[in-house]
C-alpha cells in the first residue's frame, strides 16, 4: 500500500479525478517538520480551460435546478462535514501547521456557514416594479450569473473555501475551484464532500497549480469566456494582480483582502477582558488571519493599567500562537519586527526571536512611528500599541490605514461604542469581542484596500446573481 507521502491530490474535472502524473506534481510540505505530507497534481492551462468548459456545460442545467434541490445538496454537505470532522481537522493540521483548536473551529464554523446558506436560498427573489407605461408589466428576476472562478486561501482553508464554493453553487452557479497550493488536500476534501452529497458532474471542478505556473493558469481562466465572475480571498498584493486581470477581461470580482484591525480600548472598558482577547486576537494561528488584531489603541487614563494586563496576557497565550505555514511567511513577519527594532521602537513583550521552529514569540511594539509595522499586515503574532487622548483621536488613528476589513471597540457604554462604530471605516465592527469573529447570519467584507463585495448568508448568495428586467407590453 502506498504511503501517505506518495499520495497525489488529483484534479477533479467534470465529475472525475484526472489521472495523476508525478512528473507534473508538486510536494505539500508541513512547515514545522519540513516533511512532505503528500503531493498534488499541478494543472496546465489546457486543463484549467477544460474545467471552465465543464462548468459552462453544467451551468445550462444547474441554473434551472429547483431551490429545494440546491438546499438539500448544501445540507448534505454540512452533514458530511459533521460526520468526517476528524479527517478535515487532520488535513488542515498536516498542511498548514495550525493547532487542533483552529482546525476544529474551521470545521464547526464551515458547517454553520453551510446550514445558513441552505436556509437562505429561498430568500433570493425578484420583484415586480411599478411601470409608468399604461398596460405594461415589469418583472425583475434574480438569475445566477454563470460559472464562477473561486480562488481560495490556505489560512482559513476550510471556512473560506467552503463559503465561496457553497454560496455560488447554492445560487445556481457552477464553479471552477482553484485550490491553494499550500492546502490542496483540505480543499479536495471540500470537493469530495460535494461529490458524496450528489453534486452533478461539472457543477464543481477543482484544480491546483504549483506556484511558478499560477500566473499563467490563472490568466487562462480569467480570460476564458466561460468564467463570468471571480471570487478571490487573499493578500492585497495578489488582489491587485487579480483585479488587473479582471479589468483586462471585463470580469466582475468579489474580493476579501488583508486587514490591519484596530482594537480601541476606551476608558470605561473591562480592561482585563479586553487585554485577554486583544492578545489572543493578535497571536491566534500565528497571526495568519486577515481579522487578526494588529493595532491596539487605548485611552490614556487607563493606558498604564491596560499595558500591564496586555503584557501579562500576551505572555500567557503562547500555546495558541501556532506556527507559520511556510518559512517565507515566518521570515516576512520576522523582517517587519526587525525593521521596528532597527528604527528604535520599544518592545513591551516578545521580540525578534522564535519560541520554536517557524513560531515567533508573541510581540507588542509600543507606538511605532515610521516602521513597517505601522500599516503593513504582518501575518505574524504581533501587534502595535498606541495611546490616545479621546474618542476622536482614537477614530482618527483607527481610520488612518489603507485597510478597512474589521475593527473592535471595548466599552461598557453601548451608545458611545455604537456612535464610534458608525465613524469607523471598516466592513465590520465588533464591540467587546475578539477581532477574529464572524457570524454566518451577517454580512462580511471589506472597504478601502480590504476589498469589495459581501459574503455570508443572503449577502453571499446575492453576490452570485444578476438582475434581469423583463417587460410585457400586452399581446401586441
Amino acid at each position: 500500500m502506498p504511503s501517505e507521502s506518495s499520495y497525489i491530490v488529483p484534479l477533479w474535472i467534470n465529475g472525475q479525478a484526472l489521472p495523476t502524473d508525478s512528473s507534473t506534481s508538486f510536494p505539500v510540505i508541513k512547515s514545522v517538520s519540513g516533511d512532505t505530507v503528500h503531493n498534488a497534481q499541478s494543472a496546465s492551462a489546457e486543463q484549467a480551460i477544460s474545467a471552465a468548459e465543464s462548468a459552462k456545460a453544467a451551468f445550462k442545467t444547474w441554473k434551472n435546478a429547483a431551490h429545494t434541490v440546491r438546499r438539500e445538496l448544501i445540507l448534505r454537505v454540512a452533514a458530511h462535514y459533521e460526520k468526517n470532522a476528524g479527517t478535515l481537522v487532520k488535513y488542515q493540521m498536516e498542511e498548514t501547521s495550525c493547532d487542533e483548536a483552529w482546525a476544529r473551529m474551521n470545521v464547526d464554523l464551515a458547517t454553520r456557514y453551510l446550514k445558513e446558506i441552505a436556509a437562505c436560498i429561498s430568500s433570493v427573489t425578484g420583484v415586480i416594479p411599478q411601470i409608468e407605461k399604461p398596460n405594461t408589466m415589469g418583472f425583475v428576476f434574480k438569475e445566477p450569473i454563470g460559472p464562477i472562478l473561486c480562488i481560495a486561501p490556505w489560512n482559513g482553508a476550510l471556512i473560506l473555501a467552503t463559503r465561496g464554493v457553497a454560496s455560488a453553487i447554492a445560487a445556481g452557479c457552477t464553479v471552477v475551484f482553484k485550490a491553494s497550493e499550500l492546502s490542496p488536500r483540505t480543499h479536495y476534501a471540500i470537493t469530495q464532500a460535494f461529490v458524496d452529497a450528489g453534486v452533478p458532474p461539472g457543477v464543481l471542478n477543482q484544480i491546483q497549480v504549483r506556484r511558478e505556473d499560477a500566473g499563467k493558469v490563472t490568466e487562462a481562466l480569467v480570460a476564458n469566456e466561460a468564467i463570468r465572475k471571480i471570487e478571490f480571498i487573499g493578500s492585497a498584493a495578489v488582489g491587485r494582480i487579480i483585479g488587473q486581470l479582471a479589468a483586462k477581461y471585463l470580469k466582475p470580482v468579489l474580493m476579501e483582502l488583508g486587514g490591519k484591525c484596530p482594537a480601541i480600548v476606551l476608558d470605561d472598558a473591562n480592561l482585563d477582558e479586553a487585554a485577554k482577547l486583544c492578545a489572543l486576537g493578535a497571536v491566534m494561528n500565528h497571526g495568519q488571519i486577515c481579522f487578526s488584531t494588529e493595532r491596539i489603541i487605548v485611552h490614556r487614563p487607563v493606558a498604564k493599567k491596560f499595558q500591564e494586563l496586555l503584557v501579562k496576557a500576551v505572555e500567557g497565550v503562547d500555546s495558541h500562537s501556532g506556527a507559520a505555514v511556510t518559512e517565507g511567511i515566518a521570515k516576512h513577519a520576522e523582517e517587519v519586527l526587525k525593521d521596528s527594532q532597527e528604527k528604535g521602537d520599544k518592545f513591551l513583550v516578545g521580540g525578534v526571536d522564535y519560541r520554536k521552529p517557524l513560531s515567533l514569540k508573541p510581540t507588542i511594539v509600543l507606538e511605532p512611528k515610521s516602521s513597517r509595522i505601522v500599516d503593513e499586515e504582518t501575518f505574524g503574532p504581533s501587534a502595535s500599541l498606541y495611546i490616545v487622548e479621546n474618542d476622536e483621536a482614537a477614530i482618527e488613528l483607527a481610520n488612518k490605514s489603507a485597510y478597512g476589513l474589521n475593527a473592535t471597540i471595548w466599552s461598557t457604554n453601548m451608545e458611545r461604542a455604537m456612535r464610534m462604530a458608525r465613524e469607523l471605516e471598516y466592513g465590520q465592527v465588533h464591540i467587546n469581542s475578539i477581532s477574529v469573529y464572524t457570524s454566518p447570519t451577517a454580512s462580511q467584507g471589506g472597504v478601502k484596500g480590504s476589498g469589495f463585495g459581501r459574503q455570508n448568508a443572503k449577502w453571499g448568495l446575492e453576490a452570485f446573481v444578476v438582475d434581469k428586467f423583463v417587460s410585457y407590453h400586452g399581446k401586441g
